[in-house]
């Protein structure tokens, strides 16, 4: 799976996927004990987003992000200040990301996003990165309205139907989440981890049935997909199967040991041995 940022909410795992926003959520009541003390890691910026531009500057900007995203920032700002436009401010918003300076960074991809000389793919991609800042930042209806002006100007690019999903996530809002997946879907069906998203957002609507359909698809077509275990591993331990959640988890373990799923099911084996919360 290529992750771009991991975040812990409320127990479960929102991982920024591709070009767009790909969640695994949890709620309280998916755990024997909703570990939501888990701590917030460290945000990383994806090494290749969607770019505005082309240019060894701007290849340099960005590549500087991931190792020293406070002299990426310097540096970006000085070069904006300079006449660096586009690539100059897209390199500073990424700067900010890694900062944790998620909305100011979602603030200058919108003024990206809105720039009409653009491609409708470029303003759409900026809007997704908006989308996701404003997720970071806390600002649900932001991060909803830059998902569906992405969306509004290609449709036909399933992670942006993910990131407006998320959004909906974000906001409670489960049924407008499945929505969003199953278009999502429509656009590519062989992609499991739409299906692992779907069963997540149905299973937070209390479809237990339709988010088991979703993630058997999802082990069918790829039988060792971590994080279609993690989940079927959540939903057995709802439909009160320990044993059945026991052994989709030790196989999350054993399949990626290093992985953020990996550490879910250890804290959810943890929590299966200690029996339920009193």
């Amino acid at each position: 799976m290529n992750t771009r940022a991991a975040v812990i909410i409320g127990g479960g795992i929102l991982l920024l996927v591709g070009a767009g926003v790909l969640w695994r959520v949890s709620d309280s009541q998916t755990r024997l004990d909703a570990p939501a003390e888990r701590a917030e890691p460290n945000l990383p910026i994806p090494p290749l987003p969607p770019r505005v531009a082309e240019g060894a500057q701007y290849d340099r900007c960005l590549a500087q992000v991931s190792d020293d995203p406070q002299r990426a920032a310097i540096d970006a700002q000085t070069w904006r200040d300079a006449g660096g436009a586009a690539p100059a401010t897209h390199c500073l918003a990424m700067a900010q990301l890694a900062l944790g300076q998620a909305e100011p960074a979602a603030r200058l991809l919108l003024t990206l996003a809105t720039q009409t000389d653009a491609t409708a793919p470029v303003r759409a991609a900026m809007y997704s990165q908006a989308s996701q800042a404003w997720q970071l930042a806390g600002r649900g209806d932001d991060a909803q309205a830059a998902a569906k002006a992405a969306v509004g100007l290609v449709s036909d690019n399933p992670d942006l139907w993910i990131d407006l999903a998320t959004a909906a996530t974000a906001r409670k809002d489960y049924l407008a989440a499945v929505d969003g997946l199953t278009r999502a879907l429509a656009l590519d069906p062989s992609r499991a981890d739409i299906l692992v998203l779907r069963a997540g957002a149905n299973r937070l609507r209390g479809r237990l049935d339709a988010a088991l359909d979703d993630v058997d698809r999802a082990i069918t077509g790829d039988p060792d997909n971590a994080e279609a275990l993690l989940e079927r591993g959540v939903l057995r331990q709802r439909r009160d199967d320990p044993e059945g959640a026991r052994a989709d988890w030790l196989r999350v373990v054993a399949l990626a040991p290093e992985s953020q799923a990996a550490d879910l099911a250890t804290q959810d084996l943890a929590l299966l041995d200690a029996g339920p919360s009193r």
